[in-house]
């Protein structure tokens, strides 16, 4: 057993450090492109007059760093080689690799390398591909994928519900079989909420149930619709702790599909929204982990150079333990999202949620609560200047925030660790024990 990072990847993390200071960091400090980042960050970014929607400048400049990373080779590490990735079966670009080196840059702090407010990363993260790539059929995949790489195609996903948000297998948007100029289809009708990045779309994953009765996972499917297709409307943009805002309220009014446009097996939709699911979290709290530790360390720095009443702050116990137990916190959470990611790397993608979806859970709402709560102990820590917006722990706090809700809110994720702790609908923990004694 070892708890080293591998040294290719510790060398990939040399070489992505390297790319960062040679090219993501003058793009950064030109043409006053650190407005949106210091101090002016939220009023930078945000177009105030127009609904709240990220300023076009602003996506330009990710835009531009994210070329500058393809073009290096970086951005696109965990996919496929057949799409210009290096994820292979040694374990290169696997969940490991991402968990490392999404950690990695989060603890670097804000910047254009690694933007978390919007899942910016100059190393990508591709949900969509990868729901894709596991479920679309060869023609959405040569029609799609291409285009999605070469930033010619964007699409949001809308599952989430005005009425309906956890409970997704209550959703209210329905689809029924129709053929329209004798070709056969669906009419969608319904609504969704916190659609993201509706503003910029060209396609939306709808889901609608199709099939079954409220409450069964069975009888949902998903909808590959072009975002120009009459009856979809962006109602509203919704606006968040967070600014700027891309989240939209989404109206489905009638709106007809091909029966080509459906994404994966009829009537298995869930199966499909549940592609990336655990990739996604597990990278998540890696994210959280790193803002926890940079968090952390600047808040060490700050006591040790602040010096009130004639001595460092860091002298005092009450400044010392919080910090000694987030610091403890980070150490032993950094282990279990690696040995999670790991044990992830080596079993087929369907038998994570069977096997380990409970240790997922476990990293990912805990890794938002620290991250939360070390954000907070460092805007303490800085007093008023960590209250200031001139030092990033307000920003992080409240974008971090968001992931005690999103991607599963942490009381969902809890119950899911408690189904496999109490053995609820047939589920067990498999302790290490356990698992040694089996082989």
């Amino acid at each position: 057993m070892s708890f080293s990072i591998p040294e290719d990847l510790q060398q990939y993390l040399r070489d992505l450090d390297a790319f960062i200071e040679e090219k993501i960091m003058p793009l950064q400090n030109s043409n006053d492109n650190n407005r949106f980042f210091d101090h002016r960050r939220e009023n930078s970014r945000t177009d105030w007059d127009n609904g709240g929607l990220p300023r076009p400048e602003w996506e330009e400049l990710l835009v531009a760093s994210k070329n500058l990373a393809d073009e290096a080779g970086f951005y696109r590490l965990n996919l496929p080689k057949q799409y210009g990735g290096r994820n292979a079966t040694d374990g290169r670009g696997g969940n490991l690799w991402m968990a490392v080196i999404r950690e990695h840059l989060a603890s670097k702090g804000l910047g254009l390398f690694n933007d978390l407010q919007n899942e910016h990363s100059v190393v990508g993260n591709f949900p969509d591909v990868v729901m894709l790539m596991n479920y679309g059929n060869e023609q959405q995949k040569k029609e799609l994928i291409g285009l999605r790489l070469k930033g010619k195609l964007r699409i949001t996903f809308g599952l989430t519900e005005p009425g309906h948000g956890s409970d997704a297998t209550h959703m209210e948007t329905r689809g029924r079989p129709e053929k329209r100029n004798g070709v056969d289809g669906w009419l969608l009708n319904g609504a969704k909420r916190w659609q993201t990045g509706m503003h910029h779309a060209t396609h939306c994953f709808i889901f609608a149930r199709t099939a079954g009765q409220d409450g069964q996972a069975k009888g949902i499917s998903c909808f590959i619709v072009p975002r120009d297709t009459p009856g979809l409307k962006a109602e509203s943009y919704e606006w968040t702790l967070n600014m700027p805002t891309d989240h939209a309220t989404v109206s489905i009014k009638d709106v007809w599909v091909p029966s080509t446009a459906v994404l994966g097996p009829l009537h298995n939709g869930l199966g499909v929204a549940q592609a990336f699911v655990h990739e996604n979290r597990i990278r998540q709290a890696a994210s959280s982990l790193g803002a926890a530790v940079y968090c952390v360390q600047e808040s060490v720095k700050y006591a040790n150079k602040r010096a009130p009443f004639g001595q460092p702050l860091s002298h005092n116990q009450a400044i010392q333990f919080p910090l000694v137990e987030l610091h403890t916190q980070c150490e032993m959470l950094r282990q279990l999202i690696r040995k999670t990611a790991l044990e992830m790397d080596s079993m087929p993608h369907v038998d994570v949620e069977k096997k380990i979806g409970d240790k997922v859970s476990m990293c990912n709402y805990w890794a938002n609560r620290l991250c939360c709560e070390a954000a907070d102990r460092a805007i303490q820590i800085h007093g008023g200047n960590g209250y200031s917006r001139h030092y990033p722990f307000e920003h992080i706090w409240r974008h971090h925030r968001r992931y005690r809700i999103t991607e599963g809110s942490e009381e969902i994720q809890m119950r899911k660790v408690a189904a496999y702790l109490f053995g609820f609908g047939g589920r067990k923990v498999l302790t290490d024990a356990t698992k040694e004694s089996k082989l």
